[in-house]
């Protein structure tokens, strides 16, 4: 047994060594504990920080104010899932066509998948666009044709080079798996002004779910109540409606018994804040029954916009698929749907389903910016046409970037954290701006390195929320989307 010298104990530590002392310190503890539930229960513990949401467990979806005024309302995220190259999109870089089939000087040998080869110039050629000039590529046309719109963030780096923890990343500032996602956070923090329809929805890309999965819409550690609400214009939500054999009329009286014995129950128990969100999630998704079908329904939309977007295209059922989730995506942002995530990408299939292009970079992107390009284009366009990017924030987005020197015996880029670019545009967004600088041959960024968690509070900035401020209780620690890290990119900001 280990002893100590009563010189090294405090008089609070040599007396826990009495047994009587000890027991008796514990039962009090264990009232001081008990009194403070019973306390908050009653509503008699000192006010909580108004920093904190109030969210009434009856309305939690109800609109509430952020810190201070807003630019953007709304926000809708383009997820290019896969680690999308910033060298074949929107980092031009001259040196890399000079240097092109050379070893990289000082470069890794060994990248993620292997040995790295010899320098590649970019798959596509780069084209001065717009009044700005911006060197853009010609694999994205459609989306070239509105740079002057854009700021572009070229040195976002992210904490790992997997896709499915970047992803994480990404979409909950966390490498790890159960935190919330921005969309929750936000819609936790602000609510959303139409109670008809969720809050936070995510559409998978029509060749399936992104890697991380529903993490990238999930709740986390917040109430369930935040998650994102998973459709797309090919499946929509499932059970939304009620049997064929159940007459509209019995559900109705159905639903009427059921709201009136929980209405009962809950005035009975009041501190049962979890009935209270099971019946506010039971009467939005009756609410649904009536609203989604009638937003999920894109045969309404006149012909020259499915041209615009290229739903239209008898040749290619996967862009078709994708342009209709673009409408839908505009479809929701039009009812005030306060965070719309947009996937373009699935999960990893050496690169057929999404941008991982590892073995045939040229092959495969040539297929997946076709889906891509024009429907995300015509998007971003249509919001403008209607003036709902005055009030909407877009954010072009992937998990990491690509490095400049092929994989040995292959012709495609190896993940790469480093250094990558991430756009935004509309509600409180300077048009026509580049932010940090990638190194000469585009591996690392150099000039202004920023994180995700920059990123991420900038997008919380421009819905009024101040990252540091935005914080809920888990595990007696007040977490928040950024963790401890993140600065607002103020320069690509009116």
């Amino acid at each position: 047994m280990m002893r100590f010298k009563n010189s090294m104990l405090t008089h609070t530590g040599r007396s826990l060594l009495d047994r009587r002392d000890f027991f008796a310190q514990t039962g009090s503890s264990l009232g001081a504990i008990a009194l403070a539930q019973l306390l908050s229960q009653q509503g008699l513990l000192a006010a909580e920080s108004a920093d904190v949401p109030h969210v009434d467990p009856e309305r939690p979806h109800a609109a509430r104010a952020g810190h201070a005024a807003a630019k953007a309302k709304n926000v809708l995220v383009i997820f290019c899932a896969g680690a999308c190259s910033q060298l074949e999109t929107w980092d031009f870089k001259p040196e890399l066509i000079r240097q092109d089939g050379k070893p990289m000087p000082g470069g890794p040998t060994v990248t993620f998948q292997g040995p790295a080869g010899n320098l590649a110039r970019p798959q596509y050629r780069f084209r001065p666009r717009g009044e700005t000039g911006k060197m853009v590529s010609d694999m994205i046309p459609y989306l070239a044709e509105q740079v002057d719109d854009f700021a572009f963030i070229h040195t976002l780096t992210s904490k790992t080079n997997t896709h499915g923890p970047a992803e994480n990343f990404l979409s909950t500032g966390f490498v790890q798996d159960g935190f919330p996602s921005i969309g929750a956070w936000v819609t936790y923090a602000l609510g959303t002004e139409n109670q008809d329809i969720p809050s936070f929805v995510s559409i998978p890309d029509p060749r399936g779910i992104p890697q991380a999965s529903a993490n990238n819409w999930g709740s986390g550690f917040l109430p369930a109540v935040f998650q994102g609400t998973s459709f797309s214009s090919s499946q929509p939500i499932r059970n939304l409606a009620p049997p064929a054999s159940v007459a509209s009329t019995s559900d109705l009286a159905a639903r009427d018994l059921l709201r009136f014995l929980n209405t009962e129950h809950l005035r009975q128990n009041p501190a049962d804040s979890d009935l209270a969100a099971r019946i506010a999630s039971y009467e939005l998704a009756a609410r649904m029954q009536l609203t989604v079908p009638e937003i999920s329904d894109l045969s309404s939309e006149p012909e020259h916009i499915l041209k615009m977007y290229g739903a239209d295209d008898p040749n290619d059922g996967l862009k078709v698929g994708y342009a209709r989730n673009c409408i839908l995506a505009r479809r929701l942002i039009e009812k005030g749907v306060r965070f719309v995530q947009l996937f373009n990408g699935a999960y990893a299939s050496a690169g057929r389903l999404n941008w991982d292009g590892h073995q045939a970079l040229k092959e495969q992107y040539d297929i997946h910016a076709r889906i891509m390009d024009q429907p995300s284009a015509a998007l971003i366009r249509d919001l403008r046409q209607r003036g709902l990017l005055d009030d909407t924030l877009v954010v072009w987005c992937t998990e990491f970037g690509r490095m400049p020197m092929f994989q040995k015996g292959a012709a495609g880029r190896d993940h790469n954290p480093n250094g990558f670019t991430a756009v935004l545009t509309g509600a409180g967004v300077k048009r026509g701006v580049s932010y940090g600088v990638t190194d000469e041959l585009g591996f690392k960024a150099v000039e202004n390195v920023s994180s995700i968690h920059d990123l991420n509070a900038t997008i919380l900035h421009l819905l009024g929320l101040d990252h540091t401020r935005l914080t809920y209780m888990h595990n007696g620690i007040a977490r928040r989307l950024t963790d401890v890290h993140g600065q607002v990119i103020r320069e690509i900001l009116t």
